[in-house]
């Protein structure tokens, strides 16, 4: 992402916390963000956003929003698709003066190549980002063989907020079509972080929760039937944009 960008972000958390500022000569470089949101960021702009806790989803119309759960019920995910498309975001806790991304990008390029995959940085509408190719095994079906790895298009994007970082893994035809990704890096781009005033260690996910009304949901179906209820892997219902 723009340097000035990230800069003013963690300026912002700075401030906050009675540092003082970097001398005024440097605040030319200082560029305010278009999105995503720190929530002391957040714009008035008229959006509908599902509150997961730390991070706030856009409602974009023609996106469905689901969120994973394992067997305890905590979420460990949330992904937007749009048609054949997925948005999978994820939050962290980062340093307060610096940024992750550089870091994160380079050992997810390590990771990749040595699945079988391959990325290479690009320069995206976020800043650098990473495009290529994924290897994955998809889930396993009741009494089915068991699923063997394939390879999918996949483009990894990350933003350094104060004391946060946002990862979003676009997969699917918007990862090689841009007009079929213009919705999704949308939806990424009204993303709201809340990253809560609690210490954590860097690089920890940041603590998602599910929405009343799908909470309410799961709860329902765990009632009706022990054995169906949502386990590791698992996508609970979420709100259709």
């Amino acid at each position: 992402m723009p340097f000035g960008r990230r800069r003013n972000r963690i300026d912002r958390s700075l401030r906050e916390r009675g540092v003082p500022p970097e001398p005024q000569h440097r605040e030319r470089d200082v560029e305010e963000t278009s999105g995503p949101y720190d929530e002391a960021d957040a714009p008035d702009d008229g959006t509908t956003r599902v509150d997961l806790g730390a991070l706030r989803l856009p409602a974009v119309p023609g996106t469905e929003l689901r969120v994973d759960v394992n067997q305890q019920q905590k979420v460990i995910g949330a992904t937007l698709r749009y048609g054949d498309s997925l948005l999978q975001l994820s939050a962290f806790a980062a340093p307060r003066a610096a940024g992750i991304w550089d870091d994160v990008r380079a050992d997810l390029a390590r990771g990749a190549s040595g699945q079988g995959g391959r990325l290479h940085e690009v320069e995206g509408p976020f800043g650098p980002e990473l495009a290529g190719s994924v290897v994955v095994t998809p889930p396993a079906q009741p009494g089915g063989p068991p699923p063997k790895p394939v390879r999918r298009a996949a483009r990894f994007l990350g933003v350094d907020g104060p004391r946060w970082f946002l990862r979003g893994m676009i997969s699917g035809p918007a990862a090689e079509n841009p007009d079929a990704a213009a919705v999704l890096e949308e939806a990424f781009r009204k993303v709201v972080v809340v990253r809560g005033s609690e210490p954590m260690p860097v690089r920890e996910q940041l603590p998602l929760t599910l929405p009343p009304q799908a909470a309410a949901q799961l709860a329902r179906q765990q009632q009706g039937g022990g054995r169906h209820a949502a386990g590791p892997g698992t996508a609970a219902p979420g709100p259709t944009a």
